[in-house]
């Protein structure tokens, strides 16, 4: 009694034989199945994400539009007393302190972060390699 492919015996009437038959192509298709859904949440996640990445960019523009107007306020707030011109000049030097100080810091950061490699990951595989080799020397 042969059977067309995709078509499956009742498995409580089947034999052992018939079932172990069927067992391949059963896996194969349950793979392909969970690799389809795998992609399609894949998919809508990366969707998300990059919903999710457009709107921090609004936001970050929005808040430098900001941070410009604040600025010109401090600007013309210190014109009061100032001329305007000493004014804006004023707040730029301090405005380039505050980059100075943040690029020094960043500067650190990327420093400490050289190279890039997951130095602690490696020397503990470096450990582990060197166990199984006295482990099986002896």
């Amino acid at each position: 009694m042969s059977q067309s492919p995709g078509s499956h015996t009742d498995p409580s009437s089947a034999s052992t034989g018939q079932l172990i038959g069927e067992l391949p192509e059963l896996v194969t298709r349950l793979v392909r199945d969970e690799v389809r859904l795998a992609q399609a949440e894949v998919k809508g996640k990366a969707k998300k994400l990059g919903v999710g990445a457009g709107l921090f960019g609004g936001a970050g523009l929005v808040a430098l539009l900001g941070l410009n107007a604040l600025i010109t306020a401090g600007i013309l707030g210190l014109a009061n007393v100032l001329p305007g011109y000493l004014a804006a000049i004023i707040i730029a030097v301090v405005l380039f302190l505050i980059a100075g100080v943040l690029a020094l810091l960043g500067k650190k950061d990327v420093q400490d972060a050289k190279p890039p490699l997951p130095t602690e990951t490696l020397e503990s595989i470096k450990t582990d390699v060197a166990t199984v080799k006295e482990s099986a020397g002896r």
